[in-house]
């Protein structure tokens, strides 16, 4: 930078404060504002007042250009983990699919929710849809017991879906693809 003589009227680069030099101590410059304070900075944060800078037309143009151009959208690069996530959901909780369980016994629940799940099932084998997540709830465990018996029928691995997003009451089905 330029050298800085006592007196010079100074500028801090990225603040808005301005002073006068009044001393020079290595490359640590003190400054007294026009309220009186004494500020020290490093002489590289200051420029001298008043003084034209010197830039030519190419670096105003690649200024103005900069300042102009939108910036670029980030594309969003799926994590590891999140390469893996399951593509479908199927909510298996009976009010997601009757409007009323009125004159249904406990018996005609189990089954509408055991024939949605096959049902999804098949439309995930046929579609090549490789993960596929049950939420069956916690409740006594007798939707997830038929669950696990339907899945055996079919060449599945299934497991506990991610506790953290499902807690106990889900089950990942993961469907084998014949290539």
């Amino acid at each position: 930078m330029a050298g800085f003589e006592l007196g010079d009227k100074v500028e801090v680069l990225d603040e808005a404060i301005e002073g006068i030099v009044t001393a020079i101590e290595g490359t640590v410059i003190t400054l007294e504002t026009k309220d009186g304070f004494p500020l020290q900075f490093p002489s590289s944060q200051l420029i001298k007042s008043g003084r034209a800078l010197n830039v030519g037309n190419y670096e105003a143009f690649q200024a103005k250009k900069e300042k102009e151009s939108p910036e670029k959208k980030k594309i969003k690069v799926p994590k590891p983990k999140e390469r893996n996530a399951p593509k479908m959901e199927v909510d298996l909780h009976i009010h997601q699919l009757t409007n009323s369980t009125r004159g249904m016994t406990n018996f005609d629940m189990l089954n509408l929710q055991v024939e949605t799940a096959k049902r999804q099932l098949e439309f995930a084998i046929d579609k090549r849809i490789q993960k596929v997540v049950f939420i069956h709830g916690v409740g006594e465990g007798i939707l997830k017991e038929e669950l696990n018996y339907l899945f055996k029928k079919y060449p599945v691995d299934f497991y506990d879906a991610e506790y953290q997003k499902y807690g106990l009451g889900a089950t990942e089905v993961y469907i084998y693809q014949n290539s």
